[in-house]
């Protein structure tokens, strides 16, 4: 089984060295100070107090690999429209493209059983590239749950978590799947595989539309924004208008809102990831987690108040720090 993980970041480097330990043919889309590292030193992951070192094939050139069975989507939300054009050496016949990737994916709506369906969403493929060059055939759902870092170039610290929930955007238990869940099994990570992944996007963006700009907007960590009284009564607000959403999408939620929360509470002292980039100067990866859920919105016709105000504070934070372009909403995103 050939797998490529195309953005070997944190959590891209986690997944690799875990498949590659159990045995997959593995190899890695990397790029910079992070490539030279893991050509040089191999991919060191660091876990429960101990570091492996994995080697692995890892390249700037997706040319250099071939078709894959799968490509694993480890980059950031909005980082993907630029890298569209190198997929391409990768994409074989029948190669499943994986969205290991937070918030609304490309596909959403495809095989979506509503009158939005094949419908794309602007604030995050506004020009249906993605649509078009990935095609939602392809997609295979996948939710990360892992808490991982990127320590320094080549070096991936696993903070906690081992779940990658997967699933067809038709619901079918499909055999591509079967067979990934299966590898993902075999390096110790658990990945069911779901025939309601539409569900498990929403709980984890349930969190994140929430906790990730107030983190960034107060420069607080996830302990305190849940316990804090008045970011937690922000953040149930901005929760109830995306229930609203995505209960008129036919998305059923698990869990209560207060038990998200609470979930969140217990992580701790841990800054969100769009915390993590303001600080560290990179771009920030709103859209897929607030914009998207704003459109959502709109289409079905449910008021974000607090989603926008909150939008329209870190759209300007990040813009004033040069770490954001407001996507171009203008663009026709129907089928």
């Amino acid at each position: 089984m050939k797998i490529c993980v195309f953005g070997a970041g944190a959590i891209g480097g986690f997944l690799g060295a875990k498949l590659a330990r159990a045995g997959a043919e593995v190899s890695l889309v990397a790029r910079g100070a992070n490539l030279a590292a893991i050509r040089a030193n191999g991919l060191k992951l660091r876990t429960d107090g101990q570091e492996t070192v994995v080697r692995l094939a890892a390249t700037d050139d997706p040319a250099e690999l071939g078709p894959q069975d799968y490509v694993i989507v480890t980059l950031k939300a909005n980082q993907i429209d630029a890298a569209l054009d190198r997929f391409a050496p990768l994409l074989g016949p029948d190669t499943a493209i994986v969205t290991a990737v937070n918030g609304v994916p490309y596909w959403y709506f495809h095989r979506h059983p509503s009158e939005w369906e094949n419908r794309s969403i602007a604030s995050i493929d506004p020009a249906r590239r993605q649509w078009t060059m990935l095609a939602p055939e392809r997609a295979i759902g996948c939710v990360v749950y892992p808490a991982t870092e990127l320590v320094a170039p080549g070096v991936v610290a696993h903070v906690y978590g081992d779940r990658f929930p997967i699933g067809e955007p038709s619901g079918e238990i499909s055999q591509r799947c079967q067979r990934l869940s299966a590898a993902f099994a075999a390096g110790g990570l658990k990945a069911p595989v779901l025939d309601n992944i539409r569900d498990e996007i929403w709980l984890k963006l349930w969190g994140n539309l929430c906790l990730n700009p107030l983190s960034a907007l107060t420069g607080t960590t996830l302990d305190v924004l849940c316990s804090e009284p008045g970011t937690r009564d922000i953040a149930r607000a901005m929760m109830r208008e995306a229930q609203a959403i995505a209960e008129r999408l036919g998305v059923r939620f698990r869990v209560d809102l207060e038990r998200r929360l609470d979930g969140a509470c217990k992580v701790g002292a841990h800054k969100t990831s769009m915390l993590q980039d303001l600080e560290r100067g990179r771009p920030l990866e709103i859209d897929a987690l607030v914009t998207a859920v704003q459109e959502l919105g709109r289409l079905v016709d449910v008021p974000t108040p607090t989603i926008d105000m909150v939008l329209a504070l870190i759209q300007h934070r990040a813009e004033a720090l040069q770490l954001y372009e407001r996507p171009a909403l203008s663009a026709v995103a129907a089928e």
